[in-house]
């Protein structure tokens, strides 16, 4: 929910939220990028990543690099020549996406991974097998992920699971779905 308060009282409403944050990844924007140079220091670079808080970071559930657009792909895209997947497409892929998750959580009263809770992944209607989950518990024993890193996480491993058809999230979704916590440290 949120709530908005006045001065002439206050007012809640129901809200569902998806937060999708940008960050260059240093001050001037060019560290990492192909042909260009860097102007920063390290420490400028390390500090100027660290105003995105642990905890900020921890509710974000998918971390990637972006790499800078060429001239010739801008090019190519505005003449259509991308051969990435069209949306007509991957509106189909979500639609049997979020069919397979209603199917399987509707006797848990969801519609969507996202709103499953840490406690129901935990049963065992909804447990990756042991061994498809042990990226995630070292992740957590050496400290890279917090319990509910280890819960996004694992939410994401049963939306790639879905994505690919299968029943329940394999070692490869569970170590795709970690690798997309942890990439923006790379």
């Amino acid at each position: 929910t949120v709530t908005i308060h006045r001065s002439r009282g206050s007012v809640t409403y129901p809200a569902n939220a998806q937060l999708v944050i940008a960050a260059n990844p240093c001050p001037c924007g060019n560290a990492g990028a192909a042909g260009l140079r860097c102007q920063c220091t390290p420490h400028q670079q390390r500090q100027y990543l660290g105003r995105l808080s642990g905890p900020l970071l921890d509710r974000i559930d998918l971390q990637l690099r972006v790499e800078r657009a060429s001239v010739a792909q801008t090019r190519l895209a505005q003449a259509g020549h991308t051969g990435a997947t069209s949306s007509a497409q991957a509106r189909a892929v979500v639609a049997e996406c979020r069919a397979r998750s209603e199917s399987r959580l509707a006797q848990f009263g969801h519609t969507r991974n996202a709103e499953v809770s840490g406690s129901l992944l935990r049963r065992a209607e909804l447990r990756p097998e042991l061994e498809a989950s042990e990226p995630l518990d070292a992740a957590l024993q050496r400290g890279q992920i917090s319990m509910r890193g280890y819960v996004r996480a694992s939410r994401v491993a049963w939306t790639l699971a879905d994505i690919d058809g299968a029943s329940r999230p394999s070692r490869e979704h569970v170590t795709e779905a970690l690798f997309y916590r942890t990439r923006y440290g790379e």
